[in-house]
């Protein structure tokens, strides 16, 4: 089995081996930008880092820098940046976005990631997608693979909604499985078994998750859907 395109939940991975335990597991990172997957690379050696993107590729560098392009404290969050040939030239006629994207060689992902003590890259979210609320940084990823962990629940999508004190607060779009029956009540008491009290969505919402054909979450189209 191999994934790529977006982070797939750990819980569904495992769910996945209990059926089909003999199967391997593996995942591939990277972007239109860097030619493709292969940036960051798991390999099938590692599946006991089921959750990680991985490591550098093959003659690929990788750091996770602050908004000032320096290096995070291992285990901190920061924007992922790639290094390596298969860093496209730039953007077509767009000579700005080029130089907001690459900055002395290193593409610049928009991916919001972690590295663990044995050097492995796990994705928290997409820069853009982060919600603040109340001056915490909200990763809607992590929230999201708790979420769909819960059996009742087939999707899930996390989104910032504006909020006259807190700037934002975190709404969790619910798609429940079908046949079940779900409540917010039943949504809540998980959330709050399974997430500090500042993480846990103000807003539950039931709807289906929008995804498009490579099955991304198109969370542009809820924020307008729920924000006007």
């Amino acid at each position: 089995m191999h994934i790529g395109a977006q982070p797939v939940p750990p819980s569904l991975v495992k769910h996945w081996k209990e059926y089909f335990p003999d199967m391997q597991y593996d995942t591939n990172y990277g972007l239109s930008e860097s030619t493709g997957p292969g940036c960051v690379h798991l390999g099938i050696e590692n599946e006991h880092k089921v959750g990680a993107i991985g490591k550098a590729g093959y003659g690929w560098e990788v750091r996770i820098v602050d908004d000032n392009g320096e290096d995070v404290t291992q285990g901190e969050n920061g924007e992922l940046i790639v290094k390596g040939n298969g860093v496209m030239k730039g953007y077509y006629k767009n000579p700005a976005s080029t130089a907001e994207t690459i900055k002395d060689g290193w593409l610049y992902t928009g991916d919001v990631a972690r590295m663990d003590s044995d050097g492995f890259i796990y994705l928290t979210d997409r820069k853009k997608d982060v919600v603040i609320t109340g001056g915490e940084n909200i990763y809607p990823v992590e929230l999201e693979d708790i979420l769909q962990s819960h059996p009742k629940i087939y999707d899930v999508a996390v989104i910032g909604l504006p909020d006259e004190r807190l700037g934002e607060i975190a709404a969790a779009v619910i798609d429940p499985n079908p046949g079940e029956t779900l409540t917010e009540e039943e949504v809540s008491a998980f959330c709050e078994q399974n997430l500090p009290r500042f993480k846990q969505p103000r807003r539950i919402i039931f709807d289906k998750v929008p995804r498009n054909p490579t099955g991304k979450i198109e969370k542009p189209k809820l924020r307008k859907k729920y924000t006007g």
